[in-house]
């Protein structure tokens, strides 16, 4: 019994010492204005942000490496909520009720909290985006005060929810246009993109044509057709690198006569997809347009006639161009398979022919190359199929065939071959670890000078005069300024 006694008294004493230790510790504040926070970061950036459209959550933490207890008299934001900023502070939303401010928050010497922001900013009135500021700012017992930057761009944008569209319409670039969900263009209806316009897609959103789309830009002045993310997944990485960001164009067995001039499609799912259809009517014109970094494929025809000329067709996880069926004409086109987020990427060109789906597929001045050892497959599902093709003037990235008859004029690209210009080495930038591409060709490419000579198509993708000696691909070999003297 004396020795529980004991025992308990021992218990006892440790919970008293603990107690003292904690008050003289944890519960001391300094008022000291040498004492002060540490932030981990100085400036929360939102990039630019579309008006009236939440943003996504940043956040940033807040220490106390002082020595003593700081305790913030109150922490708030200066402009209140004029600039749209909403904060939270170590679980306190500062509101409209609270006048946008809190207090009495404590951070205890090596402790931290944690602070959540996010900008719904307003409507700025004008066609560019509009600069937007604000200061959380920490008052401490002191009288010290700290300051975080809160800041981003608010641009003013159209937004469009499941349109409809059943008469001729046309958008125009004066202003971005949101796109939430479909834009759904019946039967009978033109749906006309004119120069300069630019669509930003949400998540899944897309266009489905049942009747026709012309996308009209110029070379100093394409449509662009993107996801709406403007920010960045990383400082390095921004949104508009990613892939799969939204739906893409889908055109269904009715719609004939597309046209897509001058075109910047990029990171959607599928980007184009042709429908099967009347293979005796066109069903869409592609010309001096780009379609890059697909989670899908870059171009889907199934047994649909299509025509692409001047075109860069690249990065997909799918098929860059995958054709089962149909009528495919290709001419001065670059296609290339380099997308960078996954090793299980698919073909540069794919084609396939059935009984009742032949293929008619022609390739002239085009170069088809990328990270694989073989990028271009042909196959048919039954010896009765139709699989009728040809090459000219062309560069290739597969094993070499001898059919004189089908490739003509063909540099045949050898993997082996480490010392040749081949796959990414004919263009200017291909860098995997910030995922950018620059797909015109630099110097040394074997492409410059190799094509035959069209007198149709005088200009290349970005409008540039093709010379007497044309260059394989989209683009014209141009040297760079800094180079010319």
């Amino acid at each position: 019994m004396n020795k529980l006694f004991h025992i308990l008294v021992g218990c006892l004493l440790v919970a008293i010492l603990c107690t003292v230790v904690a008050c003289t510790d944890d519960d001391s504040f300094t008022s000291s204005s040498s004492n002060r926070l540490t932030f981990s970061t100085d400036t929360i950036k939102m990039d630019t942000v579309f008006s009236q459209v939440p943003t996504p959550t940043k956040d940033f933490w807040v220490y106390n490496r002082s020595g003593d207890g700081l305790r913030c008299r109150n922490v708030r934001l200066r402009n209140g909520n004029q600039s749209g900023f909403r904060v939270n502070v170590d679980g306190v939303y500062l509101g409209s009720e609270s006048g946008y401010q809190t207090s009495d928050i404590e951070v205890r010497d090596k402790d931290s909290i944690r602070v959540f922001v996010e900008l719904t900013s307003p409507e700025n009135g004008g066609a560019d985006p509009e600069y937007l500021e604000d200061e959380l700012v920490f008052t401490l017992e002191s009288g010290v005060e700290q300051e975080v930057v809160l800041n981003g761009y608010s641009w003013d944008a159209d937004f469009v929810r499941n349109l409809v569209i059943t008469r001729d319409t046309t958008f125009t670039g004066t202003k971005p246009r949101v796109v939430y969900g479909t834009i759904d263009v019946k039967e009978g209806a033109t749906l006309t993109l004119s120069a300069g316009t630019t669509l930003y897609f949400h998540s899944y959103a897309g266009i489905d044509v049942h009747g026709k789309l012309l996308s009209l830009g110029t070379a100093d002045n394409n449509v662009t057709l993107r996801g709406d993310r403007l920010d960045r997944m990383f400082d390095y990485l921004p949104y508009d690198l990613i892939s799969g960001r939204w739906g893409g164009l889908h055109f269904y067995e009715e719609s004939y006569d597309n046209a897509i001039a001058y075109t910047d499609i990029h990171s959607a799912s599928t980007a184009i997809m042709c429908d099967s259809s009347d293979i005796s009517r066109r069903k869409l014109i592609l010309s001096s347009s780009t379609v890059h970094n697909c989670h899908g494929a870059g171009i889907s025809v199934l047994n649909s006639n299509v025509v692409a000329t001047n075109c860069q067709i690249t990065n997909c996880l799918l098929d860059c161009v995958y054709i089962f069926g149909g009528v495919g004409e290709f001419s001065y086109c670059t296609i290339g398979q380099f997308y960078p987020f996954d090793s299980n990427r698919q073909n540069a060109l794919y084609f396939c022919a059935t009984p009742d789906d032949p293929v008619l597929l022609s390739c002239v001045n085009c170069l088809i190359t990328g990270y694989g050892d073989d990028v271009i497959s042909g196959d048919y599902t039954s010896e009765e199929a139709v699989l009728d093709y040809y090459f000219k003037d062309c560069i290739l990235r597969t094993p070499k065939v001898d059919d004189e008859e089908r490739f003509v004029n063909i540099i045949w690209e050898d993997p082996k071959d480490t010392t040749a210009i081949a796959g990414y080495k004919h263009f200017r930038v291909a860098d995997i670890n910030k995922q950018y591409y620059d797909f015109h060709l630099n110097e040394k490419s074997p492409a410059i000078g190799k094509a035959s000579p069209d007198k149709e198509l005088l200009f290349d993708r970005d409008g540039n005069t093709r010379d007497e000696l044309p260059d394989i691909g989209c683009y014209e070999f141009i040297l760079p300024k800094e180079k010319e003297q």
